[in-house]
């Protein structure tokens, strides 16, 4: 117990640090407000604007969150057509290289004209940046399933479909919510990559408008907030992933 509330402790004292010299420079050297807020500025505007800002988080959770899923429900089959097929594994692999090499601001504009102003194209812009990640730590943790498990499973005559469900994939687990903590924090910066470049609602949308106002606390306030969304799913993930792998807290 004393452990965990040290480990906590940690990156508490770190913030506090941080905000604390930051409130410093900006009262001692007087910047200006407009190009840099003090972290009280940004607190009293949350606090101005706290029904503003949770209106706008729900757009950009519900973007993330979906685009998240289906990142995983797509993805995690993927991983095992690629990892269980040379073929398919030398088919698909470099056209998922050439896709993530592919800027996903680039992008934006044309899954904006294909899907509109609405929730889909922020949710396939989430996809398409947390899918990456999901399907080379799957197909990764499939491969690198011990050998001796394979051995003994092959020996009590299990079939493919045993061999995957009772030792394949149960191994591939901890790289599955690897790829599962990177994917879904990418996915809160898809859904903003889009309401940038289109969009009439969510906290990307509230940052544009804000800075064009020059309410530059109101813009910090919104980032703070992505900050915090992102490390709250982040959390969930990891809550998951000791309901579902309770050993490796254990261990």
């Amino acid at each position: 117990m004393m452990g965990r509330l040290r480990s906590a402790a940690y990156p508490l004292l770190g913030v506090a640090v941080l905000v604390t010299a930051w409130q410093l420079y900006t009262d001692l050297v007087g910047v200006s407000r407009i190009v840099l807020p003090s972290p009280l500025d940004i607190w009293r505007a949350s606090v101005r604007n706290f029904a503003l800002l949770m209106r706008e988080t729900g757009p950009t959770l519900v973007e993330t969150v979906l685009g998240f899923a289906l990142a995983v429900a797509i993805g995690i089959p993927a991983a095992v057509a690629v990892a269980s097929s040379r073929v398919l594994n030398l088919t698909l692999y470099p056209i998922l290289i050439a896709t993530q090499s592919v800027p996903k601001v680039a992008v934006a504009p044309i899954v904006l004209v294909w899907f509109g102003l609405g929730i889909e194209s922020k949710l396939v812009i989430a996809f398409l940046v947390a899918f990456f990640p999901m399907v080379v730590d799957t197909a990764a943790g499939l491969r690198a399933t011990p050998a001796g498990l394979i051995e003994l499973a092959l020996s009590l005559r299990a079939s493919r479909l045993q061999m995957f469900l009772k030792v394949q994939f149960p191994a591939a687990l901890p790289f599955i919510f690897a790829g599962a903590k990177v994917a879904v924090t990418l996915s809160v910066i898809g859904a903003v990559i889009g309401e940038f470049v289109g969009s009439t609602a969510g906290l990307g949308n509230l940052l544009l408008s804000a800075n064009s106002q020059l309410d530059t606390a109101l813009a910090w306030a919104a980032l703070v907030w992505l900050s915090l969304l992102g490390i709250l799913l982040f959390a969930a993930v990891v809550v998951t992933e000791r309901v579902v792998m309770p050993w490796a807290e254990r261990h």
